[in-house]
């Protein structure tokens, strides 16, 4: 056999050897395909497993509540309405300066959880208010409309008396429904507020008390 011959034979052989070499280079480029496609399709996974969880965990804090807790957001938002009616008419009315600091941190404090209380009431398909709240004793601290009236009705350091004394009565109401949603409520949120209000309006209530002695 000539050296010519034997090339000739030599050629299929390689040409067989190079189409191997491109079908194993394909495959390898498929399996690397479907395990990319294969981590897109575990990420996809991944997030859908979490928003699944976070619907769960909406769902569950949005049902974790009793009865108290309905009560507690129900009484106190026009409880709270009320405070926020009072705070406003000192920045006219008042004459002492720390009526006014004090006024005007309660209206700030206050607005905002009544805000927070509706929605509250709203994600739980409560109605927001409670029946017909004039019905509210004078233990939770609420002013009649007399009271009110004559609030309205006081101006300088009349309206400074006035307004610490039917303050510190109406924050003792508060706290007294608060100290009831501490041992009763069930809802995180709400007796975490419930504790805020314990706190925040004793020490209200004794700077109050203080201002009313220099009076």
């Amino acid at each position: 056999m000539t050296a010519f011959t034997r090339a000739l034979r030599r050629k299929p052989a390689r040409r067989i050897a190079a189409v191997g070499v491109v079908a194993a280079g394909a495959v390898l480029l498929s399996a690397c395909s479907s395990n990319s496609d294969g981590m897109g399709g575990m990420s996809g996974m991944d997030h859908g497993s979490s928003k699944s969880s976070a619907t769960a965990t909406a769902t569950a804090k949005a049902t974790d509540y009793n009865d108290k807790d309905v009560t507690f957001a129900q009484s106190m938002i026009p409880h709270h309405q009320q405070a926020v009616e009072m705070a406003k008419l000192a920045d006219s009315r008042a004459s002492d300066s720390e009526i006014k600091g004090l006024a005007a941190k309660i209206e700030k404090a206050q607005a905002p959880e009544i805000k927070t209380m509706t929605g509250w009431l709203q994600s739980w398909g409560k109605p927001t208010v409670m029946g017909d709240m004039t019905g509210m004793s004078m233990g939770d601290g609420m002013m009649s409309d007399k009271d009110m009236k004559s609030l309205k009705a006081m101006k300088g350091t009349a309206f400074d008396k006035m307004f610490a004394q039917m303050m510190i009565d109406h924050h003792n109401g508060a706290i007294s429904m608060a100290k009831t949603e501490q041992k009763s409520g069930q809802n995180a949120d709400a007796k975490k507020m419930a504790d805020d209000i314990v706190t925040g309006q004793s020490a209200e209530v004794k700077q109050l008390q203080t201002i009313l002695d220099r009076l």
